[in-house]
């Protein structure tokens, strides 16, 4: 057992090397903290763990060490509103009782539509979702802006989508809950354009949760991109496989570190891994030797 365990961790250590130029790294323990780091690491139920009740996903997290979930809508964990009371109560316990934590829900939920009834739909099925991770013991709902509709000036409706982004956070501060706001969409997803809706966002409990799409890296790069957004930074960012594609992951990490980041690094994978619970182990290898270089 302890040879095939070398064997996997130098096989992990090659990948890192040559994926993200991460060279001369020590192996680090697995875990999904640091010692020195407060960032933690966990995963975006999107496609890993779609098809995992939720029993399952528990366990599966519990057995690699991924101890953050953030679960998303229509999956077979089937955590929705029409959940009763006691079934959400038994939810609450289920995660009470694990290692793992339920950091909320992963929504689909949007604000840039200039249809005043979809608009409100939206909203009011936001609010539905923020009752719902207050009684599962969670902390807070992802949304997104989607896009910037042709035909309407763009100010009209950034200023639509932050307005919205205050309606729900207000709700949400009655329940304790935290609006967390992909980076995300046609246009909407580049770091200008959102700077320019948190500008008009009020509420205190609206964060960023930065989504790491090739868009952070347009002019004037990614530090600065970063660096204009950071005071609005929530308790999760997404990430993709830290060894597929070329998104600088280390500086990522570094800027993170530097301003002592405390939350949630959520894997949000796209792949298709023969065995998907080994692979969430080898990306959580991955992001504790990303930890480690960048402190």
């Amino acid at each position: 057992m302890i040879e095939k365990d070398l064997s996997r961790r130098a096989f992990i250590h090659q990948s890192l090397v040559a994926g993200l130029s991460l060279a001369a790294l020590p192996l680090v323990p697995s875990f999904a903290g640091s010692k020195k780091n407060g960032m933690k690491f966990g995963l975006v139920t999107y496609e890993w763990a779609k098809d995992w009740d939720l029993p399952t996903l528990i366990s599966n997290c519990e057995k690699t060490g991924v101890l953050g979930v953030e679960l998303r809508t229509q999956h077979a964990h089937a955590v929705e509103v029409n959940l009763s009371a006691s079934q959400r109560l038994e939810v609450k316990k289920r995660f009470a009782d694990s290692k793992v934590t339920c950091l909320g829900y992963g929504s689909n939920y949007e604000y840039h539509s200039p249809d005043a009834a979809k608009l409100n739909q939206n909203i009011e099925g936001t609010k539905a979702y923020i009752k719902l991770c207050h009684d599962i013991g969670a902390t807070g709902i992802k949304v997104k802006p989607n896009t910037l509709p042709e035909g309407i000036a763009k100010e009209k409706t950034i200023a639509q989508i932050a307005a919205s982004f205050n309606e729900v956070g207000k709700f949400a501060q009655d329940y304790g809950q935290l609006i967390r706001v992909e980076v995300h969409g046609h246009l909407t997803q580049e770091l200008p354009n959102m700077k320019a809706i948190f500008d008009q966002v009020t509420e205190p409990n609206v964060k960023i949760c930065w989504n790491s799409n090739p868009e952070d890296l347009l002019p004037p790069g990614l530090e600065a991109n970063f660096n204009s957004v950071k005071k609005w930074f929530g308790d999760t960012v997404h990430v993709r496989e830290f060894n597929i594609g070329d998104y600088p992951y280390a500086e990522l990490f570094r800027l993170f570190s530097k301003m002592d980041y405390q939350g949630w690094i959520l894997m949000e994978a796209r792949s298709q891994p023969a065995d998907r619970v080994v692979a969430l182990r080898e990306q959580l290898d991955l992001f504790n030797a990303l930890v480690a270089q960048s402190s």
